[in-house]
């Protein structure tokens, strides 16, 4: 095939391939993308892209480099998501609204609850933790440790008057 002399620099020739192929790069983004206005976003940066490197494609082969251009960038874009979500995923364990003595007391609070859980006999504490943290009902707990469900009460309310005496309310 003869190379053909259309200069895609010239702003007829660059908007004539913009009208020929703009509707069906954008339709391929879209699939790719699912998102209309990512795809249009990434539709224009293949067209500067074009426009940036006009001398240096062949106009035969204009089809083939922009459809690479556009695949490169969505392929960079996903990249680039997955290293913004990874980024905020890590980040957000360090980050928060509260403010230093918020965070201190609620360090301070939760070291207390952990003492206070730790202090309390064996099984009151085995009680108290299926019940707040396994949010497991009496009867469960009852069967579970082959007692009576009037056991997991009793030993659920020594822990709790325990629990108020040296925290408050729980």
């Amino acid at each position: 095939m003869a190379k053909d002399n259309r200069n895609i620099c010239h702003s007829k020739t660059f908007e004539t391939i913009y009208n020929t192929y703009a509707k069906e790069i954008r339709r391929f983004l879209f699939f790719k993308t699912q998102d209309l206005d990512k795809a249009e976003d990434i539709l224009q940066d293949v067209f500067v892209k074009l426009w940036d490197n006009c001398s240096n494609v062949d106009y035969n082969k204009v089809k083939s480099y922009i459809y690479s251009i556009a695949n490169n960038m969505f392929l960079n874009a996903v990249k680039h998501q997955k290293v913004v979500q990874n980024f905020n995923k890590h980040n957000m364990k360090e980050r928060t609204n509260e403010s230093p003595e918020f965070i201190m007391l609620e360090k301070e609070f939760m070291q207390k609850l952990e003492t206070t859980i730790a202090s309390l006999p064996e099984k009151q504490r085995e009680v108290f933790l299926m019940n707040r943290i396994e949010k497991k009902k009496y009867k469960e707990i009852a069967l579970q440790l082959n007692i009576s469900v009037k056991a997991v009460e009793k030993r659920m309310h020594q822990a709790l008057v325990v629990m108020r005496k040296e925290i408050g309310n729980v």
